[in-house]
């Protein structure tokens, strides 16, 4: 038997269709201390991934009744669960789809369970809060609550996914300073391995967007042509 995932147990949803692709990924997680939720099709997917007891959603993307893309972006019109998307597509678009959609993470068929557990451990562990320092950290009007894994700008809490929040503390953490996407990848990640460039400019679209930033003149996270991303020190203020 493996150690449990955390101190308390894990609640993964798993949204396969393939019967023996989840009865082997739920048996290796079970053995690792998770509890798992198995649905085969988009829509009883949908329903227990809304369940206040989910931790985290693995999504497939090719579903009966309901598609995973469809339920991807249901999932988080209505919450901030983490979603790791499984496809088989090879594709970048689809990889950059789901990403756009709001997912956390994905894996490409066929994938190793232990990958998986590992991107799972990741992902659990920023929305427990568990990542990083607790401290809270300031950057100018923007306020990063790590322990609770919560940020705010101008006393307005930020809607973001455990990734996107997982980037925004990495570049408040170096505000001021240039990140290259390959920093990012890896400081963000959480310890999940393989990723692709065009990831962080997904998400990095996405949390600028949530920042409220403009995105050919952003005045908090800026593009560094040819370097990265930077969050500035000290955002401007708009003119009184």
């Amino acid at each position: 038997m493996g150690s449990p995932m955390h101190s308390s147990p894990v609640h993964v949803v798993l949204v396969e269709d393939d019967r023996k692709i989840a009865r082997l990924t739920q048996e290796y997680l079970e053995t690792h201390g998770a509890k798992v939720t198995w649905a085969a099709d988009g829509e009883s997917g949908l329903h227990a991934a809304l369940r206040p007891d989910c931790d985290v959603v693995v999504l497939d993307l090719m579903l009966p009744k309901r598609g995973g893309f469809e339920v991807c972006r249901a999932i988080r019109e209505r919450s901030h669960v983490p979603i790791i998307v499984v496809t088989a597509r090879v594709e970048l678009a689809d990889r950059v789809l789901g990403l756009e959609l709001g997912a956390d993470d994905y894996v490409t068929k066929p994938f190793s369970a232990r990958e998986l557990l590992a991107r799972i451990h990741a992902l659990v562990r920023r929305a427990r809060g568990q990542a990083g320092p607790a401290d809270v950290l300031k950057v100018g009007e923007l306020t990063i609550d790590s322990a609770g894994c919560r940020a705010t700008l101008s006393g307005r809490e930020l809607a973001l996914t455990s990734y996107e929040f997982a980037l925004l503390r990495v570049l408040a953490e170096n505000a001021g300073r240039v990140l290259t996407r390959e920093q990012l990848l890896e400081r963000a990640k959480g310890g999940a391995d393989e990723a692709f460039d065009r990831s962080i400019d997904v998400r990095v679209s996405r949390l600028r967007h949530k920042l409220g930033d403009e995105s050919r003149q952003p005045r908090m996270l800026k593009t560094i042509r040819g370097a990265g991303y930077m969050l500035v020190a000290e955002p401007l203020r708009e003119p009184s």
